[in-house]
């Protein structure tokens, strides 16, 4: 199956997931306050699938477009009412009970952000012991101290046993822009404190190389230079380079791993270059021109060749983050939360120009992300579910028109003024609602194409 066919799929499955427990939150709190529920939607448009049991039960449907769902419930302002159902009708409820309806759609996508953390931190997460190979000098990495060699064991008493989750803890505080304090064990088993400070991130455009801008890169096992794939049609075809060739040279440069040859065709985009190369026992000298990509940290040089993936990585490098059932649920509890206030955080910066709108993303950027995570394994896609369901969770809580957050500020002024809202100031906040969700869906998509055309 083709990359595009499985972020497809993956992208349906994560959303229809993730619509239905929203949804299903509306759902259920309105069933349990006895609100008659009309029909309940994954998905808009002309349905695909519907089933009712009785002409006075809920139908189910899935509609043609995937981007989202809607619970519809019995309220007398989209039609007339039987007097007999008018106590089951939305909008005679206790204003109480319409806000813990509201709200059940994103407190669900919250619970269960925390429940697929519980199952990722219970099933465990394999990755690469947090073990600092080159600093970069200069950097905030040098200036705290970190040396080749050191394995940051903590972060503000966090324990970050893999890269993973090392990056995760510092992106959460590089939101706020802060120094942290690390646990760092060295080769010989010495710890020592270091204090390092953290750039801010989000005033750049596209997704910050967070370990890049602090100075560090993971320390990996070394792979050979030996091609093992060649992109029909790319540079590396056209020089001559086959499947086996092991690169001993560039421009006379001795090249000893993989990621040697890959700094060395990165750092000259154009340029013509000359690879030395080992086949049948015999040296080669074969000219490659990298052509030029744009990425976000510039323009790079891109050859078309491929290396073999290890077959396992060595035990010395490899960590795994994993708890028992009862300590992952005050974890996943604790991830959700932080994960969150990131979101919250992120989406402020946005909102008063403090972060670049290009770092928003739409549902091709979620679909790529989807796809990835699900040939990964069960774990990492899980783990991305509960991104993406705190994502909605929060969004869905922003007090704009046609959201939930929206209607959660209505039913606040009504507290506070004694009356519903009228229906003209409604009418007018869906109006401003639409434009400024579609303005947002428009910058979504123009963004994941810019991206894909990069």
């Amino acid at each position: 199956m083709n990359g595009f066919l499985i972020s497809l799929l993956s992208f349906l499955v994560a959303i229809g997931i993730l619509v239905a427990v929203h949804e299903f939150g509306h759902f259920w709190v309105a069933r349990k306050l006895g609100v008659k529920v009309l029909r309940f939607s994954i998905g808009f448009g002309k349905p695909i699938w519907k089933w009712q049991k009785n002409p006075d039960a809920t139908e189910y449907v899935v509609g043609a477009v995937p981007l989202g769902g809607y619970v519809k419930m019995l309220d007398e302002r989209e039609g007339d009412v039987p007097e007999h159902e008018l106590p089951y009708t939305f909008n005679r409820q206790p204003v109480g009970s319409r806000i813990a309806i509201v709200a059940a759609g994103p407190l669900f996508n919250f619970i269960f952000a925390i429940l697929a953390y519980w199952l990722v931190f219970v099933l465990g997460v394999e990755g690469i012991k947090a073990v600092v190979d080159e600093v970069e000098p200069d950097s905030p990495a040098a200036t705290a101290g970190l040396r080749h060699g050191d394995q940051i064991v903590s972060v503000d008493g966090d324990a970050t046993p893999t890269w993973g989750s090392l990056m995760q803890a510092l992106l959460y505080r590089a939101v706020k822009k802060e120094s942290v304090s690390l646990l760092v064990r060295d080769s010989q088993g010495l710890e020592r404190h270091l204090t390092l400070s953290l750039p801010a991130i989000g005033e750049k455009s596209g997704s910050p190389d967070l370990a890049k801008e602090v100075g560090i890169n993971p320390l990996r096992p070394s792979i050979e230079p030996v091609i093992d794939q060649v992109v029909k049609g790319s540079a590396a075809e056209r020089a001559g380079l086959e499947p086996r060739d092991r690169v001993l040279f560039v421009n006379g440069k001795t090249i000893k791993s993989w990621s040697e040859l890959v700094e060395s065709v990165q750092a000259h985009p154009g340029e013509s270059l000359v690879l030395t190369v080992e086949r049948d026992g015999r040296q080669i000298d074969l000219s490659v021109t990298p052509e030029p990509v744009s990425t976000d940290q510039g323009e790079i040089g891109r050859i078309g060749a491929g290396v073999a993936p290890p077959e396992a990585v060595p035990e010395k490098y490899r960590a795994e983050l994993q708890y028992s059932p009862l300590r992952g649920i005050a974890e996943a509890v604790g991830k959700t939360w932080e994960m969150s206030a990131m979101t919250v955080r992120m989406l402020g910066k946005m909102i008063v120009g403090q972060a670049s709108l290009e770092n928003v993303s739409g549902p091709i950027t979620i679909a790529q992300y989807a796809g990835y995570t699900a040939t990964v394994g069960l774990v990492q896609f899980i783990g991305f579910l509960a991104i993406i369901s705190i994502s909605l969770g929060v969004i869905n809580l922003f007090p704009v028109p046609l959201l939930d957050g929206g209607h959660l500020l209505y039913y606040l002024i009504e507290i506070v003024k004694g009356s519903p809202v009228s229906e003209q100031a409604q009418m007018l906040g869906q109006r401003l609602g639409i434009a400024m969700l579609v303005s947002l869906m428009a910058l979504a998509f123009y963004n994941d194409i810019m991206r894909l055309l990069k």
